[in-house]
């Protein structure tokens, strides 16, 4: 059973920037992809980011596309979430998930373990 565990969230300003970290435990954290998502109240949790099992490859939603950056340390077992240029609609609790397949994917249903989540807090 992997477990997951993200901080780094918190309150900034608009043109700000938050890094997240996930931290992985219980698995083979270099065979998995891994994923960011966000969700905010009443909509449904929405695709991020995702880096492959080597960090070569990875890919973005086009609203972050340029802002913000994942990569990943398999030596500490953990995924990063650099988000740079923030602006208020980027206000969100953010997920870390992780999948089997290590390839890239997009799709919430598609991940096998989530973490808890960690509230991003972009003022204007």
């Amino acid at each position: 059973q992997v477990q997951l565990v993200e901080s780094g969230g918190g309150l900034v300003q608009a043109g700000g920037s938050l890094r997240l970290s996930c931290v992985a435990s219980g698995g083979t954290f270099s065979s998995y992809a891994m994923g960011w998502f966000r969700q905010t109240p009443g909509k449904e949790r929405e695709f991020v980011a995702t880096i492959s099992w080597s960090g070569d490859n990875t890919y973005y939603a086009d609203s972050v596309k340029g802002r913000f950056t994942t990569s990943r340390d398999n030596a500490k077992n953990t995924v990063y979430l650099q988000m740079n240029s923030l602006r208020p609609e980027d206000t969100a609790v953010y997920y870390c998930a992780a999948q089997n397949s290590g390839g890239l994917h997009i799709e919430t249903y598609e991940y096998d373990y989530w973490g808890q989540g960690t509230q991003v807090t972009v003022s204007s």
